[in-house]
């Protein structure tokens, strides 16, 4: 039974426990001297880790999704948790319960499920109707939608995070609708529940996140339209301006080319879209990015994030008491 988790473990601890390896990389140091860089993870978790003492050779016993045994200690590098790895050693998965490995979404799946099928049922449009029906009627299809992650490790990467993301992206794009009257809300509502339906195939899940080969050759773009297509075609009377409008919206939600979309937003609904899923994606990302910043003396990252800039590392409640507290200024409300 894994004994330590990610998330217990604090500058100057002492680490003898399991992970799994989402990345591992042999560098070589200014010296010349190789060492070993990783990503260790669990149910809590990410943290990246050092190995100095044979790097290449202990590189060679282990791949990226194995479980490994790990010695070391906790410390601070580049303003970062950092395990400095004394001894690894490879694991048979026969030996882990893989429960301890895969990180989970903090939402309850049934929570989520019944604002997700609040939001089709406020879906007048009965051709839109029927078309999100027919994704939800379809069990194959919902456990993997309501099991996939949303991403490999940027936004929402753990179990259910697809489903969080979609419910929370389709919520972005209903209040925004009441804002504006030119915008088709069905339409508008139905891309947001199904603009990353390609990422059940995309995106691997068993001891890790990583790409399929049919997300590596296609994206969860292309991936996603086909299904929605396929979809479009098996309901008569499905109109046509209708269907390209969404499937629009599916194709470009990404924004610019540069960014993966083969389109650029040419709709309203599209244009809200691709906006919804980036605030959502990077409100996500910045609260990964400062949870690994762990530390009551931490007050910002370094630049070395996916925002390219220092960002602000909020206190913990119990954190600005104890302040108080040290300054005599805390009176127990």
């Amino acid at each position: 039974m894994k004994s330590q988790f990610v998330s217990d473990l604090k500058e100057g601890v002492a680490v003898d426990t399991e992970f799994v390896v989402c990345r591992k990389e042999v560098r070589v140091a200014r010296s010349g001297c190789s060492y070993l860089t990783l990503e260790l993870g669990d149910s809590s978790g990410f943290i990246d880790a050092r190995l100095f003492d044979r790097a290449t050779d202990v590189a060679e016993t282990f791949a990226e999704g194995n479980y490994v045994a790990v010695r070391g200690k906790v410390e601070r590098y580049r303003g970062r948790r950092d395990i400095v790895v004394r001894v690894l050693t490879p694991l048979d998965a026969s030996r882990v319960d893989p429960r301890d490995f895969m990180r989970r979404c903090p939402r309850q799946t049934e929570e989520l499920r019944g604002y997700l099928e609040f939001l089709v049922e406020e879906v007048h449009n009965r051709h839109l109707r029927r078309l999100l029906d027919s994704f939800l009627s379809d069990a194959a299809f919902m456990d993997k939608f309501t099991t996939a992650p949303a991403a490999r490790s940027y936004h929402h990467a753990y179990l259910g995070g697809l489903l969080e993301h979609s419910v929370s992206v389709a919520t972005l794009c209903e209040h925004t609708a009441q804002q504006y009257p030119d915008v088709d809300r069905d339409l508008l509502v139905t891309a947001a529940i199904l603009h990353d339906v390609g990422k059940i195939d995309e995106l691997e899940y068993r001891t890790r996140i990583d790409y399929s080969d049919e997300g590596k050759f296609i994206g969860h773009l292309t991936i996603g339209e086909r299904m929605l297509a396929g979809r479009i075609d098996s309901i008569d009377g499905f109109p046509r301006e209708l269907a390209l409008r969404l499937r629009h919206a599916v194709l470009s939600h990404h924004g610019e080319l540069e960014w993966g979309s083969p389109k650029r937003p040419s709709t309203l609904e599209a244009l809200i879209l691709h906006h919804a899923d980036n605030l959502d994606a990077k409100v996500c990302g910045f609260g990964e990015i400062v949870r690994r910043y762990g530390g009551p003396d931490l007050k910002w990252t370094d630049l070395q994030n996916l925002f390219r800039r220092p960002l602000y590392v909020p206190r913990a409640a119990e954190d600005e008491t104890q302040v108080a507290e040290d300054l005599g200024e805390y009176d127990g409300g």
